[in-house]
């Protein structure tokens, strides 16, 4: 059965490819960002509750050290060793762990980038962010990852 979910996660990512990033936006083809494009695309995906996670300056990272986002994506997901396709993978940009992303097929991800919109990437190629890894969470227990 995860399978057929961690398939279903990288079709609906693949279907916001190309909305636009947007600060706090969660509308498909008209803009979102790295946060809110997670939660849409789990809970489109039918695996979690859509949630709002309250208002959150797009530049909090630079200035404080709470792992803000790291909790927003914790309500839904734990770590786990390695990444398959579904996953999420986390970035530390500032002071704390503030971007992330959907795994498509390791090093390739989807994410909402800001000054790009929502783009399909390697990690392995992209060194801003190879560089800046923490690690991987998923949906799923570690034994089907």
């Amino acid at each position: 059965m995860s399978a057929e979910e961690r398939q279903r996660v990288v079709e609906v990512a693949q279907s916001w490819l190309r909305t636009p990033y947007h600060h706090r936006g969660a509308v498909k083809g008209a803009g979102t960002d790295c946060g809110m494009v997670l939660i849409k695309v789990f809970s489109e995906a039918g695996l979690i509750d859509d949630f709002d996670p309250g208002e959150y300056p797009a530049d909090w990272m630079l200035h404080q050290d709470g792992e803000r986002y790291l909790g927003i994506v914790e309500r839904f997901a734990k770590r786990v060793r390695q990444c398959g396709p579904g996953d999420v993978v986390l970035f530390k940009f500032g002071r704390c762990i503030s971007h992330g992303a959907i795994v498509v097929n390791w090093p390739t991800i989807i994410h909402a980038y800001h000054g790009h919109g929502v783009i399909l990437d390697d990690v392995a190629q992209n060194h801003r962010l190879r560089d800046r890894l923490v690690g991987f969470w998923s949906v799923w227990d570690e034994a089907t990852a």
